[in-house]
């Protein structure tokens, strides 16, 4: 599995970019969104990947940042959903509109990208919010935690760990009303695991 790339950006296309790594040329599909991030040609980018295997091809989907590519994996896992289609809506919202979008159930901002429709959007907003619960909002209604905080890494470490997203969200959540403010990451993580496991 390759989670991520970091190397020269060699050239950018539509729908797909190609990053030079060590002299291998590695072409991945993204967003609009992701390939607007990551500039000009020649210069050095990381780009976070997920790798799509089927019976006869294997690609990878290149992203700007882990949280847009949480989200795909979160929009992939929702049926009638595929790369392309998650790739459409990533390319008109951002994490933080999807957040909004799912936990207000506003199925008329989904349904803005190309190739959704109105019963898409309604199952997309539907099924996320029961998937993800508390997880894609960190709480209800509230924005997730930001990128890069102790709060956001444990919650990636326990949905590595196996925790389903409303579980690790309420272990997390325990663990810093538990911890407090300035909590570290190793901190949170051992409180929400023994947390998780009371649940």
């Amino acid at each position: 599995m390759i989670a991520h790339l970091t190397g020269t950006l060699a050239t950018t296309a539509a729908d797909h970019a190609v990053i030079d790594v060590g002299g291998i040329g590695y072409l991945f599909g993204a967003s609009t969104r992701t390939l607007t991030a990551l500039g000009a040609t020649g210069e050095r980018v990381t780009v976070h990947t997920e790798m799509l295997v089927a019976e006869d091809s294997i690609r990878l989907v290149g992203f700007a940042s882990a949280g847009e590519r949480d989200w795909f994996r979160l929009l992939t896992s929702v049926q009638g959903v595929g790369a392309r289609v998650a790739l459409a809506i990533l390319s008109i919202l951002d994490p933080t509109e999807l957040t909004r979008a799912v936990v207000a159930q506003d199925k008329a901002m989904v349904a803005r990208a190309n190739g959704v429709g109105p019963k898409l959007a309604e199952r997309i907003v539907r099924e996320l919010k029961d998937k993800a619960g508390g997880a894609i909002a960190g709480a209800p209604g509230l924005p997730p935690p930001p990128a890069g905080t102790a709060s956001a890494d444990a919650l990636s470490a326990l949905a590595n760990l196996g925790f389903r997203p409303a579980e690790a969200a309420g272990a997390v959540k325990a663990a810093e009303e538990e911890l407090g403010p300035g909590a570290t990451l190793d901190a949170l993580v051992r409180i929400a695991l023994k947390k998780a496991s009371r649940a």
